[in-house]
């Protein structure tokens, strides 16, 4: 496995991510989420941030490019890459979307809403990285005769 065949993958699921992220959650939810002042913050406070975000969910990305490399069974690109995204959607669900309805106080509505959002972009996520990822070619291993 080369950091190319990690990083490409990574970087491109970096931008789909990114611009996903940007038009549901920054976009389409921002209403949403202006209703809770005190658990989020505005939309332009998060832009004045965005660059610390986006270089932390670049290295994300290289880490769950390297996830799905170590992972890949060698099947089709599209279905690799979207029970990828099944089993990454299922992990934030329930280790991160469930625990933050707990923890912060949003209502219902906002939470299933969050957690549709998030389950889809990483299902859109997986997909993509199989579409992109390309394994390394099989070597032939030959066992020397003695």
């Amino acid at each position: 496995m080369t950091l190319r065949r990690i990083a490409v993958p990574a970087l491109v699921t970096w931008l789909v991510d990114g611009a996903y992220g940007y038009l549901v959650f920054g976009l389409l939810l921002n209403n949403d989420f202006a209703q809770y002042p005190g658990v989020f913050r505005s939309f332009e406070a998060v832009s004045s941030m965005m660059p610390l975000m986006l270089v932390s969910a670049l290295v994300g990305w290289v880490a769950v490019a390297y996830i799905f490399a170590k992972g890949h069974d060698g099947g089709s690109g599209v279905k690799e890459g979207f029970w990828f995204g099944v089993v990454l959607g299922s992990v934030f669900t329930f280790l991160v979307s469930v625990p933050s309805y707990v923890i912060y106080n949003v209502g219902q509505a906002l939470a299933f809403k969050m957690v549709v959002a998030a389950f889809v972009e990483m299902l859109i996520d997986g997909i993509v990285l199989g579409l992109v990822y390309k394994p390394a070619p099989a070597v032939s291993r030959r066992v020397a005769g003695v």
